[in-house]
């Protein structure tokens, strides 16, 4: 029975009990956004560049899954530009040089390893990223090169590589000649071979080349190269394709990928690196008709795995000088015959994709990498990194119980990483605050629960570590068979702790690994738990070119589940479809995947979700996205597997399923992550809404809600780290239902826990006198974030207030603030209302420690919440202390509003007598000077006491009086700031001093403004000019 059907049925005849559908209006909740936390140090992989010909400092890149990027000023400073399409993979950028504010984008990549991410169509903007218009081609998949014709925008030629994972007759070259609106496809061999590459003679628009490519991927094998693979050239712009073959020059037999590339300087000379038997550059002087190899046969310094990269570049000026981008970059400069290193691995990433070459300055050059971006003014003597652009791909996350909490994950070609939630010191949370603990490619990774001074780090393969991130120490951890057996540990093998019993690991090969020593010794509990399909263990893997490097690495266990209600129970499952779950820590097991019904054979079981709520209740998530199967799974079970539940379905979601998680405290809240973006449930997964405030169509890999924050906590693939704080709205959604909180006036939400912290100096940097390019994750204040919903009209706004009372329902603070329709957030600092005339000091004392009410009023509507006030948890207080502090704090403000009430009082008076002087000039003289006269005596009387209370203004310069009754204030002043700071026998002596201080001055002002001001007064209003007023 169709799903929809199923659950609408179960909804109808109340099986589902309380749960409805009930799908969530995303305008609703505008202020609760995500934040990026990074890092930005580790970067990502680049895909692609553009830059503005007559303004080369307006730059373009593209990512593997991170979205469009523009920077306008040479690299300093970077903004997202595009990331909210059908997917935020790029794979080629077109700018129209003639009109730079078009601009064309192909998503996908290109570069078709394991983890390469998919597309999904192209897009232009003719207002330069401010809006897209889709233009379709979205089966091709990936889209890897875009040409656009410079005397005729409306045509554009595009190499569509299509997926490895399959066989779609959507791949080739496809042309419009009406701006995207329809396409042509032009050239097209077969299901199984798409257009690696598209390259144009600079000095024709006319004649294109372009090179086919036959490849191919499966789970555990790929191929690339096949008769399907060639060069084809056209002259009337890409409407018909001639072949070149090796009665050209090409090699015999079948070829693999080939890059392309024209010298610009001499557009007869066209390079050519050729996968085949022997993989070699080969060089065309008469614009691609004829060829002829020039490198030497097996010259590894061209690049060795073409499947990966095998694109060429060529020097703007000088024909003879090409540049081989790959695991490193090479550099020919006699014509191909001979290579060299031009970037190692020493001071630039590994692995490149993307490559610029200024046309008139070839000394400047972009380089895009697994590491981020680069980039060289002086032709490679240095390297400038790029650190502002978070685009770590990451493939899991974890968390920390610290005060702020830390998060973990292990990133593609990037190692495993540490960092901050929150940053309690100035400056945001900067690159210096995460920590690499491991390196390669980092995938799983766990803090120890007992002492997160130490964890596991895993690279590819199985490659598993026991750290100590405080000494750097790393011990290799991967387990032996006892016996012998051949081990066989997926690229991203499965790793988990028991959460009963910490101090438990268990690890993924084929089998299922126990250890208690951290991993010192392990224990197997399990048979062989995948198909051990021998057919699917052949590693020889690559076609052409053979390349191992684990990735291919089959039937093994990919996800590890141990039950935290129930010891004993552990859910396992494998690359190869199976679910296999035990009840006796690993005595016996039972694969369940048979009942999951509609479930395609051998799928790949990314994660198996134990409930927080009952031991047999399981959730299941596939990715069979390797299989040339792009829908969406996630199974849930209540009965060990018995029996299954399909939760999602392409009607729900775009994208392969990446990520489940449930949340552990109201089961109908449910989040689940694709490959196109993060979903939220609030009926148990009746109904499904794609979360679009602030997050983008981001591969959403992995999700962990923080236990005592209640934050969503992502691991993106291509946008490192982002954090949902406090998910507890959407808690209260499902619990109580939309409809019942849409038809509340106001809806008050518990708020997180809110700590008074004290905030640092940044480390290495002055906090904020950084310039603009440094990076700085969205940071998150530890004062209290409040929440509620209102009910507001349109897009007006209207005032409520909110109040924090104390246990004992003492109103402490006050806060009116504007609401608009829907969910509001705020911030209260946790002080106390104040003194409104001390002025910019009229802020009270902090609150102390303890539970507050939110009270929201609104009208003749209220509601209430609790929030949880700390002390800064890095310190020792003392209630006694904070109690005396808190009076020491009160005098101090009342010592404060006399101060000012002084300050005041004689300005006051001041004004007046220049307003009367003012107005008195328009009098005859013999009346206006006396008044004048006595007026300027009167001031400067004024001026005499004001000064002993305030600083004289310099008539030049800066200086202040330390002598005056405001600066020795100000020696008590410095102790305000917590009551969590003792008072110090210092801070006694400076409000003795100041205590004793402001009587006697307070009698002089009294004096003078009763006596003197007071007779000046009636002798100016006995005039009869009535120029003073008598209050």
């Amino acid at each position: 029975m169709n799903k929809k059907i199923l659950l609408t049925l179960m909804v109808f005849i109340g099986l589902l009990g309380s749960v409805s559908a009930q799908k969530i209006d995303m305008s609703l909740l505008e202020d609760m956004k995500p934040r990026s936390i990074g890092p930005a140090g580790a970067s990502g992989r680049i895909t692609a560049f553009d830059v503005e010909l007559n303004n080369p400092d307006i730059i373009y890149a593209g990512t593997a899954a991170g979205g469009l990027w523009v920077s306008e000023n040479g690299g300093s400073t970077w903004d997202v530009l595009f990331d909210d399409g059908k997917s935020a993979s790029i794979g080629a950028i077109a700018i129209n040089q003639n009109n730079p504010n078009e601009i064309w984008v192909g998503t996908g990549e290109g570069n078709p390893r394991n983890s390469m991410n998919n597309g999904a169509g192209i897009y232009k903007t003719i207002d330069k990223g401010r809006t897209w218009e889709f233009l379709g081609l979205e089966k091709t998949n990936g889209i890897h090169r875009i040409i656009l014709n410079p005397n005729n925008p409306k045509i554009a030629v595009v190499a569509a590589t299509g997926t490895p994972w399959g066989e779609n007759p959507e791949r080739g070259i496809y042309k419009t000649t009406d701006g995207g609106k329809t396409w042509n496809k032009t050239l097209y061999i077969d299901v199984k071979t798409g257009a690696a590459d598209l390259v144009v003679d600079p000095s024709n628009p006319n004649k294109l080349i372009a090179a086919m490519w036959e490849h191919r991927r499966w789970p555990w094998f790929f191929n690339s190269g096949g008769p399907g693979s060639g060069i084809f050239v056209s002259l009337d712009g890409g409407d018909t394709w001639n072949r070149r073959t090796a009665e050209d020059g090409l090699p015999k037999g079948d070829l693999g990928r080939i890059g392309l590339a024209f010298a610009p300087s001499d557009p007869n000379r066209v390079y050519a690196y050729v996968e085949s038997k022997s993989n070699a550059i080969f060089r065309s002087d008469d614009g691609g008709f004829n060829w002829r190899q020039v490198s030497k046969d097996g010259d590894r310094n061209i690049g060795g795995r073409p499947f990966y990269y095998a694109d060429i570049y060529v020097d703007p000026i000088n024909e003879n000088r090409i540049y081989s981008i790959h695991s490193t970059v090479t550099v020919s400069e006699d014509g191909g015959k001979t290579w060299g290193s031009f970037v190692s691995g020493g001071r630039v990433h590994t692995d490149h994709h993307a490559w610029w070459i200024h046309p008139k300055d070839p000394s400047y050059i972009l380089d895009g990498h697994d590491g981020g971006l680069t980039y060289t003014r002086d032709r490679g003597k240095n390297w400038h990194f790029v650190e502002s652009l978070p685009l770590t791909q990451f493939y899991h996350v974890r968390v920390d119980n610290d005060i702020p909490y830390n998060i973990y994950g292990g990133a593609q070609d990037n190692g495993s990483w540490r960092g901050p939630s929150q940053s309690w010191f100035r400056g945001g949370i900067r690159n210096f605050y995460w920590q690499r603990l491991s390196t390669g490619d980092g995938f799983d990774m766990a803090p120890d629960p007992r002492d997160n001074r130490y964890g596991w780090s895993m690279g590819q393969g199985g490659n598993l570590n026991y750290y100590d991130r405080v000494t750097g120490l790393m011990n290799k951890v991967r387990p032996v068979h006892p016996e012998g057996v051949a081990l066989r540990f997926n690229w991203n093998a499965a790793l988990e702790v028991d959460k009963i019993d910490e101090s438990v690991a268990y690890y993924g090969s084929q089998f299922l690994h126990k250890t208690n020593d951290r991993g010192a010794s392990w224990e197997i509990i399990s048979p062989d738990l995948t198909t051990n399909d021998p057919a699917k263990q052949d590693y020889k893997s690559g076609g052409l070119t053979y390349d191992n490097t684990d990735a291919e690495n089959h039937t093994t266990i990919t996800a590890i589940g141990p039950s935290p209600k129930q010891a004993g129970v552990i859910w396992v499952g494998t690359d190869d479809g199976n679910v296999q779950v035990t009840q006796d820590g690993g005595k016996t097991w039972n694969n369940v995947v048979s009942n999951m019904k509609g479930l395609p054979a051998n799928a790949w079981i990314t994660q198996v979700q134990p409930s927080e709520y009952d031991a047999a209740e399981a959730f299941v998530v596939i990715d069979n996205h390797r299989m040339h199967d792009w829908t969406p799974y996630v199974y849930h079970t209540k009965n060990f597997g018995r029996t299954w539940t399909r939760l999602v379905d392409d009607t729900d979601m775009r994208g392969a399923t990446l990520s489940f998680v449930q949340d552990p405290i109201e089961p109908k809240l449910m989040f689940t992550g694709t490959e196109f973006g993060l979903w939220v449930s609030i009926d148990a997964g009746a109904t499904w809404s794609q979360w679009t405030n602030g997050y983008g169509t981001l591969p959403t890999q992995d999700m962990v809600i923080h236990p005592r924050e209640h934050d969503l906590v992502i691991a993106t693939f291509g946008r490192s780290f982002w954090v949902l704080d406090d998910i507890r709205p959407l808690r209260a959604m499902a619990a109580m239902g939309m409809k019942k909180l849409l038809d509340k006036q106001v809806q008050a939400f518990d708020a997180p826990d809110a700590y008074k912290a004290f905030i640092g100096e940044s480390f290495g940097y002055r906090a904020n006198l950084v310039g603009d390019a440094i990076f700085e994750g969205d940071n998150r204040s530890p004062n209290a974030m409040i929440s509620f919903y209102f009910k507001g009209k349109d897009d007006k706004t209207e005032r409520v207030k909110v109040e924090i009372l104390d246990d004992k329902g003492v109103v402490v603070k006050t806060i009116n603030q504007n609401a608009k329709n829907g969910l509001n957030r705020l911030e209260w600092r946790l002080d106390s209302d104040g003194d409104p005339s001390a002025g910019r000091f009229s802020r009270g004392p902090d609150v102390f420690p303890g539970t507050y009410t939110i009270r929201v009023s609104y009208k003749n509507e209220q509601s209430e919440a609790k929030v949880n006030v700390f002390a800064d948890p890095r310190m020792e207080v003392n209630m006694q202390d904070m109690i005396a502090k808190r009076a020491f704090m009160e005098k101090y403000n009342q010592l404060q509003s006399k101060v000012n009430s002084m300050t005041t009082d004689l300005r006051n008076a001041k004004t007046a007598i220049e307003k009367v002087n003012a107005r008195v000039r328009e009098e005859e003289k013999s009346v206006a000077d006396p008044v004048i006269k006595r007026g300027q005596e009167m001031i400067k009387a004024i001026d005499e006491l004001y000064y002993q209370i305030n600083s004289k203004p310099a008539p030049q310069g800066s200086y202040s009086d330390g002598t005056v009754l405001s600066a020795k204030l100000g020696l008590v002043r410095g102790a305000m700031q917590s009551v969590q700071l003792p008072i110090t026998k210092n801070d006694e002596t400076a409000m003795r001093l100041i205590e004793a201080a402001i009587p006697p001055m307070e009698a002089k002002v009294k004096a003078l403004l009763a006596n003197d001001f007071a007779a000046y007064k009636s002798y100016v209003n006995g005039l009869g000019l009535k120029l003073i007023s008598e209050k």
